[in-house]
């Protein structure tokens, strides 16, 4: 194993800057997570990109924001500017549950320790540096302040907030996957140019007293009149959603106070050189030396895994990936991930076992249009529903090629893909043989090689309508995977299982159809504990209708559960195989005229005891029952069984 110095890392301290050298830094990056140097940790990745622009960078992990604020005073005034990510974790969605009640734990500190980081990071640490520095340039940006950039509703306040530009009183924001865009600022910045001659660049957003004119601006509804409308509001979202999903996308401008918050289009999408260029800068990919003895779970949970793509064509209506990072898929070369993986069978600490090989979506590795000039015309939010876009390639052989060039890697035993798969981009019929012979293909290799024992699919509900409103495929398509992954297991002589995830109290879901989706669960023999409540987060398509009632694009009403009386009348239908559940249940559906439900959940069936229950915190696992030859366990096997699996997360 590689034996580093501290000057390996960037400089936390006073004192590591006195080590190297430095009198004063070009940059200080405040962040809200833990210092973990390694290309999945955003605060880490844009320090290394404004090194490697030849700048001296220092970082505070998880400022003190109580007492004297030493922490953000001890690296002193930057020559450039300051910069602050609440972390990889929108703070609000770190801290607390869908229920809004407080986490114990925080993956992303050491020890797992809560508290080390206040509500709304990005909005407290703006406001102490520019109490302190306020003739300092500050730069926002991370998944809070990119999904807070325009006016949006705010769930854990219930009301309807100003653009985090506003509440903060940055110079600047950048959203999205942030390389590109504080790269460029930061080269304008050291050639002499102040904050606002850098309001050209893409990919950010500023507030000005002038309006900006030209033909590639739009401009929306007011703030005001967005928080006096619901129905304005959701008009709204309806083109900041279209906007954000366009190759060629416009300048958005949004009227608040009297003043105009501009948000520029997106940065092209990143080449694949690009992409393994900041993979390779030199990241220790170990947590600083400061948590020696300490573990990070976040860091924990990804060491021994290799991000090979980012980007989701998915369009998922509960989903912030493509608002931030974008539809459009980048893929690493086979070339720098094969490197990757070879550096980590170099360290002593690798069992040979990779945990992830995948992305925000595991099987979109190098997909993408065929036709550019139609991907360039294109508004559509999803190339995945209703269907997959004809123009989309979703040939699976690229990814095939690279499980197996890693699997044969010396060191390497095997690579799981923990990352969740699209079922139907492996399932889609394209016409063209050699696609579809590759893409059933891969799905054997899949399942064969590369499932830990359970393999994680989100069919999320059973429901057509339910679905529909999630921009989610038909559970039909479920079925049939699994299916699929029955008989390959049977075939192979495995002992796999399937892990659904399920979403309840989604806007369009009603209690009939939680009704349904019990009657699913308890015929494909799944027992599912911790379902996943739907929590709306800034900037999804979901969380706007949660708000308004109304689907942004047809302005028609959309059911929603608001209240906490609703939301567990839904959740109690995963539990129907719970004794203490089934009064309560069966009150339910004969109060919505269900009895024809009732009977199918309730009416003599005898409930077999080979399902299996798993957990996820703030989600749901599901289980498969036991795979071909396998014989029912007795009542004590049963208990030990559920009881030893319960114990862990």
């Amino acid at each position: 194993m590689k034996e580093y110095r501290l000057t390996d890392w960037l400089p936390t301290t006073r004192k590591e800057l006195e080590i190297r050298g430095w009198d004063d830094v070009d940059v200080v990056l405040f962040s809200g997570d833990a210092y973990v140097d390694h290309p999945s940790f955003g605060a880490a990745v844009i320090g290394r990109v404004l090194e490697a622009e030849g700048l001296k960078v220092a970082i505070v992990p998880q400022p003190d924001w109580r007492g004297d604020w030493r922490d953000f005073k001890k690296m002193g005034r930057p020559r450039l500017f300051f910069a602050i990510s609440a972390g990889c974790m929108d703070s609000m969605v770190n801290h607390y549950t869908a229920n809004k009640r407080l986490r114990s734990d925080d993956a992303y500190s050491p020890d797992g320790r809560a508290g080390l980081r206040p509500d709304r990071a990005t909005t407290v640490y703006a406001r102490i540096l520019k109490e302190l520095y306020p003739d300092v340039p500050l730069v926002i940006g991370g998944i809070e302040a990119s999904l807070r950039r325009f006016s949006h509703y705010d769930y854990w306040d219930d009301a309807y907030h100003k653009s985090i530009l506003i509440d903060t009183g940055a110079d600047m924001l950048v959203y999205g996957m942030g390389e590109k865009p504080i790269a460029e600022i930061a080269r304008w910045m050291k050639a002499g140019a102040g904050i606002e001659e850098c309001r050209d660049v893409r990919q950010t957003g500023y507030v000005t007293d002038m309006r900006p004119e030209g033909e590639d601006v739009t401009e929306l509804h007011s703030h005001e009149e967005c928080a006096r409308s619901k129905r304005v509001a959701a008009e709204t979202f309806g083109v900041i959603e279209t906007e954000s999903n366009k190759l060629n996308q416009s300048v958005l401008i949004q009227r608040v106070d009297g003043r105009y918050v501009v948000v520029n289009p997106m940065c092209e999408p990143m080449t694949t050189e690009e992409i393994d260029a900041v993979h390779e800068l030199p990241f220790t990919r170990l947590p600083h030396p400061k948590y020696k003895g300490k573990r990070i779970p976040a860091f924990d949970m990804i060491r021994w895994s290799v991000n090979t793509h980012r980007g989701c064509w998915g369009g998922c209506a509960f989903c912030t990936i493509s608002m931030h990072q974008g539809k459009f898929i980048v893929s690493r070369s086979e070339e720098s991930i094969v490197r990757e993986v070879r550096r980590m069978t170099e360290d002593a600490d690798f069992k040979g076992y990779l945990s992830d090989l995948g992305g925000p979506s595991a099987n979109m590795y190098m997909m993408g249009g065929r036709d550019k000039e139609m991907c360039a015309r294109c508004k559509r939010p999803s190339c995945a529903w209703p269907k997959v876009c004809r123009n989309m390639e979703t040939d699976h052989t690229p990814l095939l090629e690279l499980y197996r060039k890693v699997d044969t890697l010396p060191g390497v035993k095997k690579s799981f893909i923990g990352s969740g798969v699209r079922y139907d981009v492996v399932q889609h019929r394209t016409g063209d043989g050699r696609v579809d012979r590759a893409n059933a293909e891969y799905a054997k290799e899949l399942i064969r090689n590369h499932v830990s024992g359970r393999l994680k699919v989100a069919p999320e509900h059973v429901s057509d309508e339910v679905l529909r409103v999630m921009r989610k495929p038909g559970f039909g398509q479920f079925r049939e995977f699994k299916r699929t992954f029955d008989e390959i297991n049977e075939r192979e002589g495995l002992r796999q299982q399937i892990v659904p995830y399920f979403i309840s109290s989604h806007p369009g879901c009603t209690l009939r159809d939680m009704a349904e989706l019990a009657v699913e669960t308890k015929e494909l023999n799944f027992r599912l504990e911790q379902v996943q409540d739907f929590t709306p987060t800034p900037m999804t398509l979901a969380t706007e209708m949660y708000y308004t009632g109304l689907d942004p694009h047809t302005l028609k009403p959309v059911a929603v559960a608001r209240t906490q009386a609703e939301k567990l009348a839904q959740r109690q239908f995963f539990f129907w195989y719970k004794p203490e559940e089934r009064e309560g249940i069966r009150r339910t559906l004969r109060r919505i005229g269900a009895e024809d439900i009732e009977r199918r959940l309730f009416g003599g069936t005898a409930l077999r005891r080979d399902g299996v229950t798993g957990r996820r915190e703030d989600g749901v696992r599901g289980g498969q029952a036991g795979s071909a030859g396998r014989t029912r366990p007795s009542e004590e096997e049963w208990r030990k069984r559920k009881w030893g699996r319960g114990k862990r997360k």
